[in-house]
């Protein structure tokens, strides 16, 4: 059977132009409006990622008052930032005062003690990053005074001029946006949801619950078993002896927001075993079989246990177009259009499945079989 498409009237055409009018007026407005709306899509997005835990305090733990389960739950997040941080700088520190040495022995004699790596190669390495620069990042007393010029920076930005004292106040806003948004989280979502139509109030809050579950598996799964990831890869980095194995482990973690995008991460996994080659007693190649292992492991533990446990079975939005829709709105609307990229996709691809592409294969399909006088099937 055909499908029966609607005519092109004036008015149909009409409806179009102004559609089409009015998304460009949003995304122009969007643009001048980009400093002013930052701050508020920021602080939605902390508290859309914390509320699950304010509520835990609240219900679970019968902090009956709503804003002190809104404290304690930034204090905890904030406390358990700092723990984490606390944990892995030592480990850190250390890593990268070997990692200086290992730069050095490298620039000195990397390519008399790697000799089945071309010369051309080592020149070409050498010609493209800047190992010497990178050597002096790796001084933790460096890290000392910058954290000390920081600081004193910071003291004079918050006794300097009107503009830096605005832009803080700017960026403070975010932290009583939050507040704000956290305080009333269940009212404004109802409130939104009134404001819908009655007549498009059913279509729009399936598509908006399609949204809402990609977002919850995205933001909150995907980032969980981000965060395990790296700290697999940090842990078997470290065992096999990789210099800066944290910091690696937590980068390719990092990446893991984009599903399989981890794999971009052997690169820089490569270049750090050729530097440990440069220890006595260490192969490149036996330090390469063993990132290999690592990467083969923390995959097998992500995609057995990770992501069945954390995600379940259903499957997000393929890493492909991820990476395109961060590319598309971050282009169009800067760092506004990566923290919307994910939900508008989500919005459009509902839309176009529930909608669009439902209505195609209920007009297209064929009829039922029904049956001819004589019993046959027509």
């Amino acid at each position: 059977m055909k499908s029966v498409r609607q005519p092109f009237t004036f008015d149909r055409v009409i409806r179009i132009l102004f559609t089409v009018v009015a998304i460009v007026a949003v995304f122009y407005l969007i643009g001048l409006l980009k400093n002013a709306l930052l701050p508020f899509l920021v602080a939605w997005l902390l508290a859309y990622l914390i509320n699950p835990f304010v509520e835990f305090i609240q219900y679970r733990c019968r902090v009956k008052i709503r804003i002190i389960s809104i404290f304690l739950a930034l204090l905890s997040v904030i406390g358990i930032i700092a723990l984490f941080i606390w944990l892995i700088m030592p480990g850190i520190v250390e890593e990268a005062t070997k990692m200086r040495t290992l730069i050095h022995d490298y620039l000195s004699h990397g390519a008399s003690i790697t000799p089945f790596i071309p010369e051309s190669w080592h020149t070409y390495l050498q010609e493209r990053i800047d190992f010497t620069k990178i050597a002096e990042a790796m001084n933790p007393q460096d890290w000392r005074e910058l954290i000390e010029k920081t600081a004193t920076h910071l003291w004079t930005v918050l006794t300097g001029s009107v503009n830096q004292i605005i832009n803080i106040i700017g960026w403070l806003i975010v932290f009583l946006y939050l507040i704000f948004i956290l305080l009333d989280y269940d009212k404004i979502i109802v409130g939104f949801k009134a404001l819908i139509p009655n007549r498009y109030r059913a279509k729009t809050l399936e598509v908006f619950d399609d949204v809402k579950e990609s977002m919850n598996r995205y933001f909150r799964g995907q980032a969980c078993v981000a965060f395990l990831v790296g700290i697999l890869f940090s842990i078997g980095f470290s065992i096999v002896g990789l210099p800066l194995a944290i910091l690696l482990g937590l980068f390719i973690g990092l990446l893991n927001m984009v599903p399989y995008l981890q794999v971009v991460g052997f690169l820089p996994t490569l270049l750090l075993c050729l530097l440990k080659s440069v220890e006595p007693g260490q192969s490149f190649w036996w330090l390469v079989i063993g990132c290999i292992i690592v990467f083969v492991v923390v995959q097998i533990i992500q995609d057995m246990i990770l992501v069945p446990r954390i995600m379940g079975h259903v499957m997000g939005l393929n890493p492909a177009i991820i990476l395109l829709s961060l590319s598309i709105w971050g282009t169009l609307l800067g760092l506004i259009g990566m923290i919307i990229a994910l939900p508008l996709t989500t919005l459009l691809q509902s839309y176009y499945e529930r909608y669009i592409l439902r209505e195609d294969v209920k007009v297209c399909s064929p009829p039922k079989d029904i049956e001819n006088e004589n019993g046959i099937d027509i």
